[in-house]
């Protein structure tokens, strides 16, 4: 009896140093939320080392595809577009006032939810596995 093996091919040592590099600029976006007087949702959302990692998550995807580096550059661009989409409506929810607490605590555990994100994915990518799995 002969069992299947899927064999992934191993990504090039560029490609490694290029998502540690994605995974630096996120952090760098958010460390200085931390450490600033802005938020870290927003300074990761529109700082630009975020908007570069996340354009360079685009250009190079088709590069890592069928790695285990794929799954991390699908694991940058979703934290980032679900970091955008909680930021919309904690915005909508300081529009009414009313909202302002529930934004508030929003944008709080959206910024302790990207840094636990980043967190756990350079920590995979540092074993050489996928993340999100």
């Amino acid at each position: 009896m002969t069992t299947a093996q899927t064999i992934t091919p191993i990504p090039s040592e560029g490609l490694v140093r290029l998502t540690h590099l994605i995974y630096a600029l996120h952090a760098f976006s958010a460390v200085m939320g931390v450490i600033s007087s802005a938020a870290v949702v927003t300074a990761f959302l529109t700082g630009w080392p975020s908007i570069l990692a996340v354009i360079l998550n685009y250009v190079k995807r088709g590069d890592v595809r069928g790695t285990y580096l794929d799954s991390h550059f699908s694991w940058q661009i979703r934290t980032f577009w679900w970091a955008v989409l909680w930021v919309v409506i904690a915005s909508f929810l300081v529009i009414t006032i009313i909202g302002i607490p529930f934004a508030w605590l929003i944008f709080v555990f959206v910024g302790i939810w990207v840094l636990y994100r980043i967190m756990r994915g350079w920590l995979a990518l540092n074993d050489a596995r996928e993340v999100g799995a």
